[in-house]
């Protein structure tokens, strides 16, 4: 973040004005919100993150437990199953066919698209 000089930038009656609140103080004039960039947008860390929960829910689907889950990426047990959740209420069928064992008749109904 710059600092610029008021009276370099701002036109004098808004100058005026804006001394009338505050003087020889440093302010923050805040990017209106649609210019704003999300959290990790510029970083790359919101790419990062999405792609490593795919990852973890790929891994998951493919029968890795929480528990190895969560040695492999170091994360809380309940931060992989938020993970998964929230990834399985994301895709087209929700239920792996893991889960058509404990529950066969719900997994063949998502499979035929009646869920």
């Amino acid at each position: 973040m710059n600092y610029k000089n008021g009276k370099d930038v701002l036109p004098p009656r808004l100058l005026e004005e804006l001394q009338r609140y505050i003087q020889g103080e440093l302010l923050y004039i805040p990017k209106p919100q649609s210019e704003r960039a999300a959290w990790g947008e510029k970083s790359g860390s919101r790419v990062m993150i999405k792609r490593r929960n795919e990852e973890i829910f790929r891994h998951h689907l493919n029968g890795s437990t929480v528990q190895e889950l969560e040695r492999q990426y170091h994360l809380s047990g309940e931060s992989i199953r938020k993970i998964i959740v929230k990834l399985r209420s994301l895709t087209a069928f929700p239920l792996t066919e893991r889960d058509a064992i404990a529950e066969p008749t719900r997994y063949e109904a998502v499979q035929a698209g009646q869920h």
